[in-house]
């Protein structure tokens, strides 16, 4: 179990991204359209099963106060995940049970089983058969992504880009098995296309914030550093990839910064134009105040003239 720590962490980590890019990600896998400002809850509960053993049903998360979803990550194919899944969903829905339990209901969190990496084929789906005697049967149903047959070209379309990390998990056995050029290049190229490259382009279409790019670009590092950086032949790929990760999501921020230097450019260009405009038309306003002072001292004196005029006459 311990050799797996690192993928549970890491999933673990991606599920801790913005709210944007989690709300993406649920869209995508279970085919949902919530808004992504909707409010996000995580679920960090422990609970203990019947055998007092603490499960952590961490993955659990619930969209608008209303609605549960359960992520479990695997990296092999294990023969009571069905049994785990459902353990989870049960001490999930178990919890929001109201005090009058003579009419309660169980709400259990949708499932979806990710694998990240399998050295056999994984089902579409696992089905449990509940049997409630008389009072009939219930087919539990578990689906499954099998991340490996996943494109990055399909998880931009479905805005799951936060998954790419595992994008490495692609090329493990073939680096494992031989260290040819053809694999070094081809693992390069997996780096700065698949990887950076959809980092770039979901940051641009606004899929992921620019902290979560950064994370993103983190996360990729660790893997990499556990996956491939031990061989003897990585050391030069090994300076390429920390200096591409790290360089790379740097030109991601600066052009973004620069973007947003630009446009306080154009606004305070805006401000000042239109600070000029209203100088000038108060120079105007100061004008036609002085000119309507001499008109009105002019028909103060026309008024008087008048006035003198008048008494003439009478005289």
């Amino acid at each position: 179990m311990a050799v797996y720590q690192i993928y549970d962490k890491v999933f673990k980590k991606i599920l801790t991204l913005s709210s944007t890019s989690i709300i993406n990600l649920i869209n995508g896998l279970f085919h949902t359209d919530y808004p992504t400002d909707s409010t996000i809850t995580y679920n960090w509960t422990e609970f203990e099963d019947d055998s007092l053993r603490r499960i952590l049903a961490d993955t659990i998360i619930t969209i608008n106060e209303t609605d549960s979803y359960h992520l479990e990550a695997q990296m092999t194919e294990q023969e009571d995940i069905i049994f785990r899944v459902f353990d989870y969903g049960y001490a999930h829905a178990r919890r929001g049970v109201g005090k009058d339990i003579s009419s309660s209901t169980l709400h259990f969190p949708e499932p979806k089983i990710i694998y990240l990496y399998t050295k056999t084929p994984a089902p579409d789906y696992y089905d449990l058969l509940l049997d409630f005697g008389s009072q009939g049967t219930f087919r539990y149903r578990v689906s499954t992504l099998k991340y490996l047959e996943i494109s990055p070209e399909k998880l931009t379309r479905r805005k799951m880009i936060i998954l790419i990390p595992f994008e490495l998990l692609k090329l493990r056995d073939a680096m494992k098995k031989e260290r040819s050029p053809e694999n070094l290049k081809a693992l390069k190229n997996l780096i700065q296309n698949d990887i950076i490259g959809s980092i770039k382009k979901n940051l641009d279409a606004g899929n992921i914030t620019t902290d979560d790019a950064r994370r993103l670009r983190r996360l990729t590092q660790q893997l990499y550093d556990h996956i491939y950086s031990h061989y003897e032949e990585m050391e030069v790929l090994n300076e390429m990839t920390d200096e591409s990760l790290m360089l790379d999501i740097d030109i991601i921020e600066k052009e973004h910064e620069k973007q947003l230097s630009e446009k306080d450019s154009v606004i305070s260009k805006q401000n000042l134009a239109l600070s000029e405009k209203e100088a000038v038309i108060s120079e105007k306003n100061t004008v036609i105040s002085e000119q309507n002072f001499i008109i009105s001292e002019k028909d103060a004196e026309i008024a008087l003239l008048k006035k003198k005029l008048a008494e003439l006459q009478k005289q």
